[in-house]
C-alpha cells in the first residue's frame, strides 16, 4: 500500500514562523513535523509515499529529496494553485489509482498503529477509512458520529457546543480506495469532509470510522507547536529522538557542547554541534537547535529556538519561539506567547511582550520595549559603523560574507588600481576574515599590500606610505568573541564621518564594482616593516638624554603584537629594560577589565621590586599603553593623560594639546600653568586626529590609554607614547609619582542610561530646555556649566540605543548629585 503526504498548506495561524517555511518543515525536537510523520509511515511499511506540495514547494523537495535518507521512496505532487484536501490527493492520482493508499497530513505528530487502521479498514470492506481520535475540546475540529458498527452516520465541520454530539473528530488520516477519485473533479478545490464524504453518504456508500488509541497533536496554532515540543520531551508520544539521553529527561545531540557548570532541568533537548556555556540555566519543555549558542548568564524556560540561533549573555527566553539565523543580544528578554521569525536581530535590554509577532528580516533596537507586533517595519535603527569600525560578534554579526560585501563596498569608493594595505591581529579569526576582504579587494581591482599580523600603530604609518587606504582586522577590545573591522584613510587615520557614509551608501545599495578579465588586483608582501617603522620613530621623537640616563624600565608586551616591535626598537633606544610577556599567545588576542587590571598589579610588583623608574603594559595591538609608577601604583588611564599631559606641556612651554571634551577641566589648568591651550574636539578619534595633523600641536590623548604623538603621527599609538615618556622622565628627571601628586584629583563620573532611537532627538531638545540660562558647550553633545564651574555632558551614542552621561565636581559627591539630576532629565524625556 502507499501513502499520500499532505504537505501544500500555508499554515496562516503560525506565521510568522510560516512565513519564510512550510509548516511541514517546522521543527519538533529538532526534527520536521513531516519527518516524524514519514518515519511512522515507515514503521508500518509505508514506504512508497507520494507528498503533495504547494506552498513554497521547493523546500520541501530539497530537504527530503527522493527519500533515499530515510529508506522510503517518495515522488511529489505539485499543485499550482490550492486544491483542498481532496483535490490535492486527485492531483497525484495517477500514482495511486492501483490500489488502497493512506492519506495523511504533514504537519500533524501523532502514533497511532496505522497497521491496526488499515487491517480495520479491510475488514470492513470500506471504500473509506477515517482515523478518529477522541478530544478534549472538539470545537476547533470536525465531529464525526459513528455506530455501534463503526459506520460514519454524520459529519459535523467546526461546530458550536450546542451541535457536540460526541468528543470523536476528524484526524484527517484515511484510507481510500482508488474508486474514491470518481467524486473528485480535477483541478478544482474540492475538500474530503466537506464534499466528498457527504455525496458518499448520500449514495449509501460504506464511510468507516476507526477511532485510534495513541496521541494526535494537529499542530495549528503557536500554542499547539509549544505543546507538541513539550509532550514529545515528557514521553506522551512515541517518536525518535536524535541524540543521548545524559541523565533523565534531558537529551544531548552528537557535537553539542554543554560546558559542565550550565544548569540543564529536564525534560529538554539540546540540539548537533550547539553550544551552552557555564552559567546558562536551560530548564524544562525548552528545545535548542542545531548549532546554537546559548551563553552564560542566559536563562530559556519553555523556549523552542531554531537553528543557527545566537543567544546573548544575560538574555532571557520565556515560553516563546525564536525563527533560524536570528540573533538575541545582551540582556533581551522575550515573554511567553512571543514568536520571532527568522533571521530577525533583537538588540541588547530590548523587551519583546508576550504575544508579540516579529516577522523574518526584522531588526528591533537596543532598549525597545515592544509590545505590539512587527510586521512591515523594524523597530530600530541600522548603523554600520560604530566607535570602532564596524564591530560585532564573529561568526553571527560579523561573518565572511559581511567582510566581503564591506570589502567590495570600500573598493567601490576607491579608483581602480589603488592599492589598500590590509593588516591583522593575532587570533584566528582575523586571519580568516582578512583572507575574505583580500579577494574581494582584488576582485574590485586594488592591489593589496598586506602586512599580516603587526601593532595597529604600524598598520596605520604603513598605509600613509602610499596607500589609498587601509583596513585592520582585531579582536574587540576587552571583547573576546567579537571582531572589529577598521577602515582607514590615505593617512592612516579612522575614516571621517564623511568616509563612513560614502561607503555607508555603497554598501546599503549593494552596488559594487567588479574587475574585468585582466583588472584582477595584486597581492605582494612589504619587507623589512618593523625596521622602517622603528628607524622613522626614532628619526622623529626627542630621544636625547636616555642613553645617559641610566634609566631601567619594565615593558609588558600583553602576548599581543606590540612584542614585535619592542626588541629591535628597546635595543637601539640604548635604555636598560625588562620584557615580560613578549610571546604571542593566539588564545587570549584581547584582554578583560580583569586580565588587565591583574596584569598592572603584577607589573606594578615587578617594578617595585627591580628598582625600575616605571612600567608600560601595551594593549594587545600595541595601540593603547597603561603607566605604573616607580613604586608600582599603577596611575589610572585619566590620570596618566595628565601626567603626559604635564611633561609634554612643562618642556614644550608653547602650542596647543588637542583632548575629547569629556576630559577634566584640570587638564585646562596643567596646560596653562606650562604656558599652553588646550583644544577641545569631540569624542570622535577622526577629530583628536584631525587637531593632531594641526601645525602647533604638541600632544593628544583620549584619557583610555590613548596618546598621540604629533612630531611622529596623528593618530593612537602607545610605542610612540612610550619612547616621548623615556625621553621625558630622562630630561625632567621627576619620578612619576612627584609628577602625579603635584596635579589636582579630579572627580568626573560617567553613566550610561538605555535610550530608544525614537527618542534620542527629544531627549536632546529636553536637555537644552532644561539647561536654561546656564552656558552649554555644543562641540559634542550638550554640555552644560553651571555658575560654580561643575559641567554635565549629555551624548547620544552613534552606534547604539544609548546616551552617555558625565559630570565633573570638586568631589565625587557633588559629581554624583549632578548626574542623578540630569539621568532624571534624560530618563523623563525617554518615558
Amino acid at each position: 500500500m502507499k501513502a499520500v503526504v499532505m504537505a501544500g498548506g500555508e499554515g496562516t495561524r503560525l506565521r510568522p514562523m510560516t512565513s519564510s517555511m512550510p509548516k511541514p518543515l517546522l521543527p519538533v525536537a529538532n526534527r520536521p513535523i513531516m519527518e516524524h510523520v514519514l518515519r511512522l509511515l515507515k514503521r508500518h511499511g509505508l514506504n512508497e509515499t507520494v507528498v503533495t506540495v504547494q506552498f513554497l514547494a521547493s523546500l520541501v523537495k530539497n530537504y527530503f529529496g527522493d527519500g533515499e535518507e530515510l529508506g522510503m521512496e517518495l515522488t511529489y505532487a505539485n499543485e499550482e494553485k490550492p486544491l483542498g484536501t481532496a483535490g490535492s490527493v486527485k492531483n497525484a492520482e495517477e500514482a495511486l489509482k492501483d490500489d488502497a493508499f493512506l492519506v495523511i497530513s504533514g504537519d500533524a505528530l501523532t502514533d497511532f498503529d496505522l497497521t491496526d487502521l488499515i487491517n480495520f479498514h479491510k475488514e470492513k470492506g470500506a471504500l473509506v477509512t477515517v482515523c478518529l481520535t477522541r478530544v478534549p475540546n472538539p470545537l476547533e475540529f470536525g465531529i464525526t458520529i459513528v455506530d455501534e458498527e463503526g459506520k460514519v452516520e454524520r459529519f459535523l465541520e467546526k461546530p458550536t457546543w450546542g451541535q457536540v454530539f460526541s468528543d470523536t473528530v476528524n484526524t484527517g488520516i484515511y484510507v481510500m480506495e482508488p474508486e474514491v477519485f470518481d467524486y473528485v473533479e480535477a483541478d478544482v478545490p474540492v475538500d474530503w469532509s466537506g464534499d466528498v464524504f457527504p455525496q458518499l453518504m448520500k449514495e449509501g456508500k460504506p464511510i468507516y470510522g476507526y477511532v485510534a488509541e495513541g496521541y494526535w497533536e494537529d499542530v495549528g496554532t503557536h500554542e499547539s507547536y509549544v505543546k507538541a515540543q513539550a509532550d514529545v520531551l515528557e514521553g506522551k508520544v512515541n517518536v525518535d529522538i536524535d541524540g543521548f539521553e545524559i541523565s533523565p529527561g534531558v537529551w544531548v545531540a552528537e557535537g553539542a557542547e554543554v560546558h559542565p557548570d550550565a544548569v540543564l532541568r529536564g525534560p529538554l533537548y539540546i540540539g548537533d554541534y550547539a553550544k551552552v556555556e557555564a552559567g546558562a540555566e536551560i530548564r524544562e519543555h525548552t528545545v535548542v537547535g542545531s548549532n546554537v549558542v546559548v551563553k552564560s548568564g542566559a536563562f530559556l524556560h519553555r523556549a523552542v529556538v531554531h537553528d543557527n540561533v545566537y543567544v546573548g549573555q544575560h538574555s532571557n527566553l520565556r515560553g516563546c519561539v525564536v525563527g533560524k539565523n536570528t540573533d538575541i543580544m545582551r540582556a533581551a528578554r522575550i515573554e511567553d506567547g512571543a514568536v520571532i521569525g527568522d533571521e530577525c536581530l533583537i538588540g541588547e535590554e530590548s523587551i519583546v511582550q508576550g504575544n508579540v509577532r516579529v516577522y523574518p528580516f526584522k531588526t528591533i533596537e537596543a532598549g525597545a520595549f515592544v509590545n505590539t507586533s512587527v510586521i512591515w517595519e523594524s523597530r530600530g535603527q541600522a548603523q554600520l559603523f560604530g566607535a570602532r569600525g564596524v564591530s560585532g560578534i564573529l561568526n553571527v554579526e560579523i561573518t565572511p560574507e559581511l567582510a566581503v560585501r564591506l570589502a567590495g563596498a570600500y573598493a567601490t569608493t576607491l579608483k581602480k588600481g589603488s592599492t589598500v594595505t590590509t593588516a591583522r591581529d593575532h587570533s584566528r579569526g582575523a586571519r580568516a576574515l582578512k583572507r575574505a576582504v583580500i579577494s574581494a579587494l582584488q576582485a574590485s581591482a586594488i592591489d593589496v599590500r598586506d602586512l599580516e599580523n603587526v601593532p595597529l600603530p604600524v598598520a596605520r604609518q604603513q598605509t600613509a606610505r602610499g596607500s589609498a587606504g587601509g583596513i585592520m582586522i582585531r579582536t574587540s577590545p576587552g571583547v573576546p568573541d567579537s571582531v572589529d573591522i577598521m577602515f582607514f584613510d590615505g593617512q592612516g587615520a579612522d575614516l571621517s564621518q564623511g568616509g563612513q557614509r560614502k561607503l555607508d551608501r555603497v554598501f546599503a545599495r549593494q552596488e559594487y564594482r567588479r574587475a574585468f578579465p585582466g583588472e584582477i588586483g595584486d597581492l605582494y608582501f612589504p619587507a623589512s616593516v618593523f625596521d622602517s617603522y622603528t628607524g622613522s620613530l626614532l628619526r622623529n621623537v626627542d630621544t636625547t638624554g636616555i642613553a645617559e640616563s641610566g634609566l631601567k624600565v619594565v615593558v609588558d608586551a600583553s602576548n599581543g603584537s606590540a612584542g614585535l616591535v619592542l626588541p629591535s626598537l628597546l635595543g637601539k633606544l640604548g635604555v636598560d629594560s625588562l620584557t615580560i610577556n613578549p610571546g604571542l599567545d593566539e588564545s587570549r588576542p584581547t584582554e578583560t577589565a580583569e586580565v588587565r587590571r591583574n596584569g598592572l598589579v603584577r607589573l606594578g610588583e615587578i617594578v617595585a621590586s627591580s628598582g625600575a623608574a616605571f612600567g608600560v603594559r601595551f594593549d594587545p595591538v600595541g595601540e593603547r599603553l597603561s603607566l605604573v609608577d616607580e613604586k608600582g601604583r599603577i596611575i589610572e588611564d585619566d590620570r596618566a593623560l595628565l601626567v603626559m599631559l604635564d611633561l609634554v606641556a612643562a618642556e614644550r612651554r608653547s602650542g596647543r594639546v588637542a583632548l575629547p571634551v569629556t576630559t577634566t577641566r584640570i587638564a585646562e589648568q596643567v596646560a596653562a600653568y606650562h604656558g599652553t591651550q588646550v583644544e577641545w574636539t569631540t569624542t570622535s578619534p577622526d577629530d583628536l586626529t584631525r587637531v593632531g595633523r594641526e601645525e602647533g600641536t604638541i600632544f593628544g590623548g583620549d584619557g583610555k590609554g590613548g596618546f598621540i604623538v604629533p612630531e611622529f603621527s596623528s593618530v593612537y599609538d602607545g610605542t610612540a607614547a612610550f619612547v616621548r615618556l623615556i625621553g621625558l622622565v630622562a630630561r625632567t628627571q621627576l619620578t612619576l609619582s612627584q609628577i602625579d601628586a603635584r596635579i589636582p584629583r579630579a572627580h568626573v563620573l560617567k553613566r550610561d542610561l538605555a535610550t530608544p532611537w525614537a527618542v534620542k532627538g527629544l531627549v536632546m531638545r529636553r536637555v537644552v530646555e532644561a539647561a536654561g540660562d546656564r552656558f552649554v558647550d555644543t562641540t559634542d553633545g550638550v554640555r552644560v556649566v553651571e555658575t560654580d564651574g561643575r559641567w554635565v555632558m549629555v551624548l547620544p551614542d552613534p552606534a547604539e540605543a544609548v546616551t552617555h552621561l558625565w559630570a565633573e565636581g570638586p568631589d565625587d559627591a557633588s559629581a554624583q548629585a549632578l548626574l542623578d539630576e540630569w539621568a532624571a532629565v534624560v530618563d523623563s524625556a525617554g518615558r
